[in-house]
């Protein structure tokens, strides 16, 4: 079983930044994608960015190119997601997600991974 803990989040002014982490308890990190997502409230969980095993491929949601990038440290065993020009419509939980996938394209639905951390609230004011 995995473990995956988010931080990072919290208050920020629009136009600020936030950087998030996820720290994994495994020592095989190596051997998994790992995707971000978020839930604002009364809205459906949706796809923000997304990165394979290696860290050679990346995926984002249109809505955040340009303003966030996600990456990773597997000697660290933890992934990254900077935000940057944070907007008030970013508010949501944040989540990261992880399975094991060595496709060099990271999944981008939910249903693709199989572990999942408690989320990190980001609230930025406008």
């Amino acid at each position: 079983q995995v473990q995956l803990v988010e931080s990072g989040g919290g208050l920020v002014q629009a136009g600020g930044s936030l950087r998030l982490s996820c720290a994994a308890s495994t020592r095989t990190f190596t051997t998994y994608a790992m995707v971000w997502f978020r839930q604002a409230p009364g809205k459906e969980r949706e796809f923000v960015a997304a990165i394979t095993w290696s860290g050679g491929n990346t995926q984002y949601a249109d809505f955040v190119k340009g303003r966030f990038a996600i990456s990773r440290d597997n000697d660290k065993n933890t992934g990254y997601l900077r935000m940057n020009s944070l907007k008030p419509e970013d508010t949501a939980v944040y989540y990261c997600a992880a399975s094991v996938s060595f496709g060099t394209v990271p999944p981008t639905t939910p249903v693709a991974y199989k572990y999942w951390g408690h989320g990190t609230q980001v609230t930025v004011s406008s």
